[in-house]
């Protein structure tokens, strides 16, 4: 078993480096500026009537796609760097997961702006205002919590502290983050040819997402092999349904997303300060217990 934990690392580490390269990072972020203007221009061709046809029926009218298409390539690099981020400790990866939950809420935000004429004018599309500004406060306090979670975050301890059963522990997660890996380029790539052949977009991220709550399960189980202490159990599922109510508020309604993922954020912020001052080993009170 130790062979397939150091191959694993041995596959992992060097792609999460290349990936958290500096140069990495930049080259990405000239790709999406020249895909963001890209898209403008064909809008503008498609608008002008220079593109026609079946490639033309597919180019949309709106140049306020152009900003939706550059939010869901964001998404795209956050969710990368979020199964990156899974072989870390179970609360980095839920922070993560908040990232890309506010990320999402102001996507949504602008998404709904591609229902406004263009000049732009709220006359006649005063619902659509209402869900730009709760999508956008919603993000705004989920982003404010985020900086509590992190903060109390913190101040968790971690109870393996080193030696092999931390490799191993750290290694077996590896092993989940790369097969997630795989299937997050595999649903991408058939979405892609999908979407090129004519087709209508399969909710990627929605599916992608509902992968993800059985990859938090398997990090729970794993984390109680190596971690079988009650507290340390039931951090993990707690932080495991912080992440499934993430899910929820992808699927809701409007306004009822928020809703759901204001929660989410509150329950998690909960669960640590909980956790931080009856059960850490720098508790007080945990130390009366023993």
């Amino acid at each position: 078993m130790i062979a397939l934990y150091e191959a694993t690392t041995f596959i992992f580490d060097p792609l999460h480096r290349f990936w958290e390269d500096d140069r990495t990072q930049k080259t990405v972020a000239g790709i999406l500026i020249f895909v963001f203007l890209l898209a403008l221009a064909t809008i503008e061709l498609k608008r002008q009537g220079l593109i026609v046809g079946g490639l033309g029926d597919q180019i949309p009218t709106s140049h306020y796609m152009a900003i939706s298409l550059a939010f869901t390539l964001v998404l795209v690099l956050e969710v990368i760097s979020l199964i990156f981020t899974l072989p870390c400790s179970i609360s980095k990866a839920v922070g993560k997961q908040f990232e890309i939950l506010a990320l999402i809420l102001l996507r949504s935000a602008f998404k709904t702006l591609a229902d406004f004429p263009e000049p732009i004018t709220i006359t006649g599309h005063e619902q659509e205002l209402w869900i730009i500004l709760t999508d956008g406060g919603g993000a705004v306090v989920i982003f404010a919590l985020l900086g509590l979670y992190r903060l109390l975050q913190n101040k968790l301890d971690e109870t393996i502290k080193g030696g092999p059963t931390l490799f191993r522990f750290v290694a077996a997660k590896k092993m989940v983050a790369l097969v997630i890996l795989a299937i997050f380029v595999v649903m991408g790539v058939q979405n892609g040819l999908n979407m090129l052949g004519g087709g209508a977009s399969h909710h990627f991220f929605l599916n992608f997402y509902t992968v993800l709550i059985f990859s938090d399960i398997m990090l729970v189980l794993i984390a109680q092999r190596f971690l079988p202490e009650f507290r340390a159990v039931f951090r993990n599922s707690g932080f495991a349904l912080a992440t499934l109510l993430i899910r929820l508020a992808l699927t809701a309604p409007p306004y009822y997303n928020v809703a759901i993922g204001i929660g989410a954020a509150v329950f998690a912020c909960l669960l640590t300060l909980t956790y931080n001052t009856f059960y850490s080993n720098a508790s007080k009170y945990a130390r009366r217990q023993h």
